[in-house]
């Protein structure tokens, strides 16, 4: 108790104040992103680290320039990571480190046990989470027959009462049972809280019967955790929810999963809806269960066609290798689900011994380290449907056995290192005639149109903090017969875009156009009127743009126009009228429109049915609300929240 009361008093009278850095580290932890994300905690740019040692180097002189008392805590550290955290002691005064681990390491002095929940605090969180009623701690009665209220003889009360306490005994027994199994672990309780809500008295006794026979705690070990948390899983009675959870487990740990990957993999393998709604509601069911947790960033995000560009999903690191050990289950030739780590240049043996033996894989997850010199070995994944790269180099060369995936539906490429990534053999993505979504993350794209490249059947490219200035530039192919099509472009914090390329204006079959934080866009082109069939098109935070063009009447099937925080933008265009089917309008944040007035033009919107302002923007919109009834202003809400920022977790 000395040590968390010392250090609780450290932190309540302020001795360390703002110098806290909090750090949660991954199995594979990346130094030099860790380095960086300190960096930036003290909003400050690190310089290019030239070897291995700049990045120590680095984070010690920007330690020893702080003043006062330093906290460094590193949160969830491996087994066997030790070298990691002696890279993190220097000699400076007051400075400290906290090391959370289910791991003590010997090596190191001062290691304070955490005890798990006393009985009372896990009776508390495991009624929480299986909604058990408060003050009861029974479980669901619902198999035991009610007695009807009438005049009973005293043989029927004695029999009702006696049923009532053989219920509270076994009831009592389940629990603390339960509790004995969990061991006081939260993450066990929440869990298999969530996994027996509801469930039959018959469920309850088979599991408690199944566990308490080991006569262990699933704190024993890891692998009696992983065993226990996986009947969890036989509680999903949804196989394709079940299916979804498994996919968590293709992307990184500790990173967050783009609610929107999900969904674009989802609507292909699983067939459902392509507007996420069926996706984002089996993550709300795998979230019920304690499984993961869905984050949606802003309080206004579905009020934009049910939009989850922003939102993510974080997952514990433990429920993560669940998910990857029961993806593992079959021989590497059968699994549906292939998930493959490369540390290094360390290709696992049974891939370069493969030799042409087909895999049966649907989906497919390649990690690599800032180490990985994109040398590979041959592999046959013709029935892959769905791939997702996560690399971390700077120079990143699409793998060749690529174009023998004639199956491939989706391709998610993340670049989770220090620097934007160059993206080679881009042409490869050709010969894939069923590729219908692309997204890439933190890469530099080639010019798409140099080297003549037709994807003829891509539905939707998303490109989220990619440097795309050189994308659409000298192209031998318009990029209308490049991408003829695309009905789906998604640019995000594209920093590079400083005006939208005219040749997208070509592609007519494009419906929804997506262009947010993009900071240094200033102009749309006034071909932007050729896309006759867009349906949506989304400006957000593009806090450079001054003016929507003109010619934005000819889009008579736009529905949705979201401009919200784009600050330079000082009115709406004259002909904003043209827009018969405008339903809804976004202009949360554009302060400068309220200093001119609406264009006369505006009466013409006779579809328009829901306005989202700041409260300044009502009166402005009044006089056309008096005319045109069934029009709704909304004030949009105060929402202070950083969970939408751009930054990678390790």
């Amino acid at each position: 108790m000395g040590f968390w009361w010392e250090l609780s008093n450290y932190v309540y009278i302020g001795i360390f104040k703002e110098n806290i850095f909090f750090v949660p580290v991954s199995k594979t932890p990346n130094l030099k992103v860790i380095v960086d994300r300190l960096f930036h905690h003290r909003g400050q740019q690190v310089s290019e680290f030239l070897t291995d040692e700049d990045p120590i180097n680095q984070l010690e002189q920007l330690l020893s320039r702080i003043e006062g008392s330093i906290l460094l805590i590193l949160d969830g550290v491996w087994s066997g990571s030790e070298s990691l955290i002696e890279k993190f002691e220097f000699h400076i005064p007051n400075y400290k480190i906290l090391v959370t681990s289910r791991t003590a390491f010997p090596r190191f002095s001062f290691t304070y046990k955490l005890q798990p929940l006393n009985d009372k605090d896990a009776m508390t969180l495991f009624r929480h989470s299986a909604a058990l009623q408060d003050g009861n701690s029974l479980i669901p009665d619902k198999d035991i027959k009610k007695v009807p209220y009438q005049p009973m003889t005293m043989i029927y009360i004695y029999i009702y009462i006696c049923m009532k306490y053989a219920y509270c005994y076994l009831s009592f027994y389940f629990l603390g049972n339960i509790l004995k199994v969990c061991g006081g672990f939260p993450l066990a309780l929440k869990v298999i809280g969530k996994s027996l809500c509801g469930k039959s008295a018959e469920v309850w006794h088979s599991w408690v019967k199944k566990w308490t026979s080991t006569g262990r705690s699933i704190l024993d070990s890891d692998s009696d955790l992983l065993i226990c948390l996986q009947e969890s899983l036989d509680f999903l009675d949804d196989e394709v929810v079940k299916k979804c959870f498994l996919d968590l487990g293709l992307f990184p740990e500790d990173q967050r999963i783009p609610a929107a990957a999900l969904i674009d993999m989802w609507a292909e393998l699983y067939e459902l809806d392509e507007d996420g709604i069926d996706a984002i509601a089996n993550l709300h069911e795998i979230t019920s269960r304690n499984l993961a947790s869905l984050v949606v960033t802003r309080k206004d995000a579905s009020d934009v066609g049910n939009d989850y560009s922003e939102d993510f999903v974080l997952q514990h690191d433990l429920l993560r290798e669940l998910a990857i050990r029961q993806s593992n289950q079959e021989p590497i030739e059968q699994t549906k689900r292939l998930i493959i780590n490369v540390s290094g240049n360390n290709i696992p043996k049974w891939w370069s011994e493969q030799k042409r033996q087909p895999i049966s894989a649907h989906l497919m997850s390649i990690s690599t380290d800032e180490m990985f010199s994109s040398s590979w070995c041959n592999i046959e994944p013709p029935e892959v449907e769905a791939l997702v790269l996560n690399l971390q180099t700077r120079n990143y060369t699409l793998p060749e056995f690529v174009e023998k995936m004639d199956k491939l539906k989706v391709l998610i490429v993340t670049n989770y290192g220090f620097f934007h990534a160059e993206l080679g053999n881009f042409q490869l993505l050709e010969s894939l005639p069923y590729l219908k979504k692309i997204r890439l993350e933190k890469v530099s794209i080639p010019s798409l149109c140099k080297v003549p490249i037709r994807l003829s059947c891509l539905k939707k490219i998303s490109l989220f903090m990619c440097n795309i200035g050189q994308a659409f530039q000298n192209c031998t192919i318009q990029v209308s017969n490049a991408l003829p099509n695309l009905m789906e472009i998604n640019m995000d914090y594209c920093n590079d875009l400083v005006e939208l390329p005219a040749g997208l204006c070509d592609i007519v079959c494009l419906k929804k156009l997506s262009i947010t934080n993009c900071h240094k866009l200033s102009a749309l082109p006034q071909g932007i009127g050729k896309l006759r069939n867009l349906e949506w098109l989304r400006l957000r935070s593009c806090t450079d743009l001054w003016e929507l063009p003109e010619s934005i009447r000819s889009l008579h099937e736009l529905s949705i126009l979201d401009i919200s925080d784009c600050i330079s933008i000082t009115k709406l265009p004259k002909t904003i009228g043209g827009l018969s089917k405008l339903k809804e309008l976004h202009m949360k944040g554009c302060l400068r429109i309220l200093r001119s007035q609406l264009p006369a033009s505006i009466l013409d919107l006779e579809q328009l049915k829901l306005v989202i302002c700041d409260k300044e923007g009502v009166k402005l919109w009044d006089p056309i609300k008096e005319l045109n009834t069934s029009l709704e202003i909304k004030v949009a809400e105060k929402d202070i929240n950083l969970n939408w920022l751009p930054v990678h977790d390790f």
